[in-house]
């Protein structure tokens, strides 16, 4: 016993120095992990988490912008049984973007997403990357490349031209004593964007119907569209609007299909739905029969088309109206690089320096979509110096991204001079990372240059061929509202008076 004795002193001796060590290493890797983690912010409610934070009284967007100050540009939140990454810096956005851009492209497999977006093949939320890759390429050969635009010009120029005609109609009928007529130009603007979008996708148009059947198909569409959008970005479910949007796209597409087989569209420009039927026909992707791909296809083409236009011409009349010299100056700008004897064309957009910019700045400030739809990260990965486990949802904060007071001084005022001198170089097409309303990567946006070009287009025609002014004295509301797209929540009421000769409203 005496022999062994040194020995149990040793061997106890370096198990103490084992635990020691394996306590020690444990403390380590926990202080480490905890470091690596994104912060979180505190007020996690039990099983729902954050969740009573998206669905406060503050925009979402706003929320997490405040949340943005107090936690950084990268913090995590607990939405239901999912962590969120929330993203707030441009410098984060680039590395996402780019470097990490496979890793983040996914979709989460939400609920809304489910019913809305026929299971997730609609291509905005598809995870199938051999069905999304064919259903991106397919669009931007057959309507959205240069050259496609070129050719559906005459759809752009037509409803703007019937735009503008039954604003002018309206006005010689309803104009009160001073000459001027009061319109809801957030209406107006949606019918705009919904006519224009339908025309290139189902040959339909809709909107502004005055009564019968057209009128109340057209009152179904933009209620359904708008409880799309209202339903998705309050991440629920909603079963009916699902179904009558699903009812709506299958009668148009046996409209087509009948058209197609009597043989009445040999002579007809073909929408892009019946390029569809001709294109999938007898097609199964990942499993997803032809009609379901052509109506998931047209419905979310649909929805990007018409919401964002209305949303962005919207805001830019109302930061205008808000802004009486900015106003003044753009249309002096029309007045000397286009003049009253003609009307405005495309072509006209280029030279029309501060017209632009007024579209950057307006986009700056209320980007149709303040948070980025909701993206999954697919495999464990490092952002920002933290450690993102998979599975975790991503969130970028594009409003916030957009205010930085570091890239943007006074970066609440609307300023669109800034983009011809300090910032003339950043553009809003996904490279500059400070300024991405439509988002970036392989996620961006395909429409990005038609709905550039629609609203550029839609705002020269209608600040030339109107004066506006506000109705009151106060400045207009500029409150946005909730859902996918940050549309304007109340009206937006003007007052109109003619600019150009009586027989310039009868050309378009």
């Amino acid at each position: 016993m005496e022999i062994l004795f040194p020995y149990v002193n040793t061997i106890t001796a370096g198990l103490i120095a084992l635990l020691l060590f394996a306590y020690c290493y444990a403390v380590r890797r926990s202080v480490v992990a905890k470091k690596r983690q994104a912060p979180k912010p505190d007020g996690a409610w039990p099983l729902i988490g954050h969740l009573p934070l998206l669905a406060g009284s503050q925009l979402p967007h706003i929320m997490l912008g405040n949340l943005a100050d107090k936690y950084g540009p990268i913090f995590t939140l607990q939405i239901g049984v999912h962590k969120a990454l929330v993203v707030s810096s441009w410098e984060v956005a680039k590395e996402l973007f780019t470097s990490n851009d496979i890793a983040t492209a996914n979709r989460p497999n939400f609920t809304a997403a489910k019913y809305l977006s026929y299971d997730g093949v609609m291509f905005s939320f598809c995870t199938i990357w051999r069905l999304l890759a064919r259903m991106r390429k397919l669009i931007t050969l057959e309507l959205l490349s240069s050259r496609q635009l070129e050719l559906l010009k005459h759809v752009r120029v037509s409803e703007i031209g019937t735009f503008l005609k039954e604003l002018h109609r309206c006005w010689t009928h309803k104009k009160i004593g001073s000459g001027h007529v009061l319109v809801d130009l957030k209406q107006r603007f949606s019918d705009l964007g919904l006519n224009v979008i339908l025309r290139l996708i189902v040959g339909k148009r809709y909107s502004g119907a005055t009564a019968g059947d057209d009128r109340k198909e057209a009152e179904r569409c933009h209620k359904a569209m708008r409880e799309l959008f209202h339903f998705m970005g309050l991440f629920r479910g909603m079963k009916r609007t699902a179904k009558e949007l699903d009812d709506l796209l299958g009668e148009w597409l046996e409209e087509h299909r009948t058209k197609r087989n009597s043989g009445d569209v040999a002579n007809e420009k073909q929408d892009f739905m019946s390029v569809m039927l001709s294109v999938l026909e007898r097609t199964h992707v990942g499993g997803f029969d032809s009609d379901t791909i052509n109506k998931s296809t047209c419905l979310n083409l649909i929805l990007g088309g018409s919401e964002t236009t209305a949303v962005v011409l919207t805001w830019t009349i109302s930061l205008l109206l808000n802004n009486r010299n900015t106003l003044k100056k753009v249309q002096e700008e029309l007045d000397t690089m286009v003049g009253r004897d003609r009307l405005v064309n495309e072509s006209d957009i280029s030279k029309m320096i501060y017209l632009q910019a007024i579209v950057k700045e307006s986009l700056r400030l209320y980007p149709p979509a303040p948070l980025s739809g909701p993206r999954e990260i697919t495999e464990n990965c490092t952002i920002s110096g933290y450690h993102v486990k998979k599975g975790t949802w991503l969130l970028t904060n594009l409003w916030k991204i957009h205010i930085d007071p570091r890239i943007w001084p006074d970066p609440l005022e609307f300023k669109p001079e800034r983009f011809l001198t300090s910032h003339k170089n950043i553009d809003v097409r996904g490279q500059n990372f400070e300024l991405i309303p439509f988002g970036s990567g392989r996620r961006g946006c395909p429409g990005t240059s038609f709905g550039l070009q629609m609203v550029a287009i839609g705002l020269a025609s209608f600040l030339q061929a109107f004066e506006i002014s506000n109705p009151t004295s106060s400045p207009i509301d500029m409150t946005g509202s909730f859902g996918i797209t940050n549309i304007k929540a109340t009206p937006l009421q003007v007052l109109l008076l003619p600019r150009l000769s009586p027989e310039f409203y009868n050309l378009y």
